[in-house]
């Protein structure tokens, strides 16, 4: 299990920000963890945005690991093109995915970390049985599809739910929060559990991306400290 106050991880979503100018942007939050890079398709959810040509574009000039979450239908066919692009990690939607276990095998043998993510309306307690084949679970704190949503708290049970699950189990995975993170509600991700936070607006819509990335981090890891 990993152990309370550990450390966090500060994800900003490029999803907020300017698709003109993403290597320039990638480079304002060079200070960060992860560069979370939303993938949809238009089908999975109502909006599209970039593509396995971006990502391996963006893998190219990134100063910082790329954490692809993909909301696409059929993420057992697609998603393992992303582990080879050079993801570090690759979010599948359990929604969407027939055989989560052989797409986890096939995500680590092509050299990435393995994640399922799970919709605000989607129960943990089914997928538990999959905490000993995924590096991360990523527990949506807004519907999937669009940024700047307002997060729901209503989330927090589910991932209390999961950190105890990994307790029992033990290993070290590591649980996301996606979707209206920022300053006044990082803190209540980090004591249900979380300790990777996708921050979008918050960091893009500061005035120094970078400054805001130190903000958030340290408010969690002060949260995550005391839990």
């Amino acid at each position: 299990m990993r152990k309370p106050g550990g450390r966090v991880l500060i994800a900003p979503s490029i999803l907020s920000a300017d698709f003109a100018n993403l290597e320039r942007d990638l480079h304002r939050i060079a200070n960060a963890d992860w560069a979370h890079v939303d993938v949809m398709d238009y089908h999975f959810v109502p909006n599209l945005t970039l593509g396995l040509p971006v990502v391996e574009a963006l893998q190219r000039v990134s100063p910082i690991p790329l954490d692809c979450h993909l909301m696409i239908e059929d993420p057992d066919r697609w998603a393992p093109a992303y582990a080879e692009a050079g993801a570090h990690s690759v979010t599948f939607h359990i929604e969407a995915a027939r055989d989560p276990r052989t797409l986890a095998k096939d995500l680590h043998a092509a050299g990435a970390q393995a994640c399922m993510a799970l919709k605000p309306g989607t129960p943990f307690a089914p997928y538990e049985e999959l905490l000993d084949v995924v590096d991360m679970v990523l527990v949506m704190t807004v519907e999937p599809g669009f940024g700047g949503q307002s997060f729901m708290a209503d989330q927090m049970p589910k991932v209390r739910e999961v950190r105890e699950a990994i307790g029992r189990r033990g290993g070290q995975i590591r649980i996301e929060v996606d979707g209206g993170v920022a300053a006044s509600t990082i803190e209540q991700c980090a004591a249900a559990g979380a300790d990777v936070f996708v921050a979008g607006s918050a960091v893009y819509g500061a005035e120094d991306a970078a400054a805001a990335v130190e903000e958030l981090r340290g408010l969690a890891q002060a949260c995550a400290g005391h839990r």
